[in-house]
């Protein structure tokens, strides 16, 4: 007979999953229902009404996809790409790259804007591509680099891709409700994020919403989406309120907790919560400082949220790293990519995101180091 597995209270502050709220873990113990009973129905409405007020959009098709980030991330691309479709992707980080190995995946043919990681891509860098590549049908970037911690400019951007007759995709997994993110106001056509990060569910659910001009695309499709699951003339149905079809299973518990974790955003209220990010981004920047730690991105281009910095010299990260989960159960992440071994990557996400947090992990440095 198998233990009863008690798993270690951990303090997140990596670059997620971030610490949930009390109301959160307990609407996940809430009991199952049937995921077409009328009242998960019901909420399922909230939930989508909830995201379309956090997202700052009044897109119809905003829902919720039954699977992480990465699952958002292939759902916006397999439903915009077709096979000979030109794309433009940049990438500054390990985010990027994978939305071009996606795109490839849908034989789409993919101009790369390449940029140094921890840096942003400028206006001219686009422009540069528009110029070899004039009429794309998408143009696609990381707004909120977690593997970096650089926070892309995004209005700028906008204007030069519907200039040139495109659609602007946006992944939005680490600045959702942690950083200003207006997808209306910024013209975003399609947009993915995640549920474990400034948001402080669990991982595992990924809100995407699509524009007028995405929904478009979508139905003038020669051919059909290569991912039945993520196929949106499919999915979509499955949000559509009383008339909604029978798709898949939903994860009952996980959008139980999610609709908790939305209405926290709500009452706190979309401002107040981004300038606590900024807030305690400021107070943890103090504090490493002064400790000898440096930010790796220019403080015009910085994550408040994902704070990635290098080490004081002499100090091996990987081990200091495990001290601080050893012996006072605080996570933070390594680095990944062309970082990995050189720099950490400290999250104050959501409900993470408090001076105590960053008081706890300052004091434990203070006594390891």
């Amino acid at each position: 007979m198998a233990s009863n597995f008690n798993p270690t209270p951990r303090i997140l502050m990596g670059p997620g999953p971030s610490d949930a709220h009390p109301r959160v873990l307990k609407a996940m113990s809430s009991p199952l229902m049937g995921h077409l009973d009328p009242e998960f129905v019901g909420m399922m409405d909230e939930v989508k009404s909830m995201v379309q007020q956090t997202l700052l959009t009044k897109n119809h098709l905003t829902f919720v996809v039954s699977a992480p980030g990465t699952a958002g991330m292939e759902t916006c691309l397999v439903n915009l790409l077709e096979p000979g479709d030109e794309c433009i992707i940049c990438v500054n980080g390990v985010f990027g790259g994978r939305m071009v190995d996606i795109a490839g995946r849908c034989g789409a043919i993919v101009h790369r804007i390449d940029t140094p990681w921890g840096e942003v891509t400028s206006p001219e860098q686009l422009k540069t591509a528009l110029d070899k590549c004039p009429q794309p049908k998408l143009v696609a970037l990381v707004h909120a680099e977690t593997s970096t911690g650089a926070c892309q400019p995004l209005e700028e951007i906008s204007d030069m891709v519907h200039n040139a007759g495109s659609l602007l995709v946006v992944d939005a997994v680490t600045s959702y409700c942690g950083v200003p993110l207006k997808v209306d106001e910024w013209g975003i056509d399609a947009l993915y994020s995640g549920t474990q990060k400034c948001l402080s569910a669990p991982p595992g659910l990924s809100p995407v919403t699509f524009s007028e001009r995405a929904v478009n695309a979508l139905e003038n499709r020669k051919t059909k989406v290569q991912s039945w699951f993520l196929d949106l003339s499919l999915v979509k149905n499955y949000w559509a309120g009383a008339k909604r079809a029978y798709h898949h299973t939903a994860p009952v518990s996980s959008v139980y907790a999610l609709r908790e974790a939305l209405a926290l955003v709500l009452e706190e209220g979309l401002e107040n919560r981004w300038a606590r990010h900024q807030k305690v981004h400021q107070g943890l920047k103090a504090e490493l400082e002064a400790l000898g730690f440096k930010y790796l991105v220019d403080e015009k281009y910085r994550l408040p949220n994902l704070n990635s910095v290098i080490l004081p010299e002499g100090l091996d990260e990987a081990k200091l790293r495990r001290q601080l989960l050893d012996d006072f159960n605080i996570e933070v992440g390594g680095g990944l990519g062309d970082f990995a071994g050189k720099i950490w990557r400290i999250g104050i996400m959501g409900e993470s995101c408090t001076m105590n947090h960053v008081n706890m992990l300052i004091g434990a440095l203070k006594q390891i180091m």
